[in-house]
């Protein structure tokens, strides 16, 4: 009876299991790549006056952590990937709208 239940997963499982990392670490590469272009395109004296780490700080933290996901990762679901994914949206849902507050709100970002 186990033996029989031991091979009761499909065949494409392995495939199915490949597409959804692949499609995760392209969303974990998009999301990065996102926040990293959001920092190089915001002014410098921005950064320390919404009181967070400067500029160079939040480029060199994402652009390492994209780099890490890409040539490390292995897929979003690795260390590497979980924590790149991790400062972009710290990065997103934290500096970015005090950036954006900072600015009165207006910009496409």
């Amino acid at each position: 009876m186990l033996a029989v239940m031991a091979h009761a997963a499909p065949i494409f499982v392995f495939t199915v299991t490949a597409v959804i990392e692949l499609i995760l670490l392209v969303f974990a590469l998009v999301i990065e790549g996102i926040s990293l272009v959001h920092a190089i395109t915001q002014r410098g004296d921005a950064f320390s006056a919404i009181g967070t780490l400067p500029k160079g700080g939040w480029i060199a933290i994402l652009a390492i952590c994209m780099v890490l996901t890409l040539l490390f990762g292995f897929g979003p679901t690795s260390l590497f990937g979980l924590i790149g994914i991790a400062a972009a949206l710290i990065y997103l849902l934290d500096v970015r709208p005090g950036l954006r507050d900072l600015h009165d709100g207006k910009g496409f970002w």
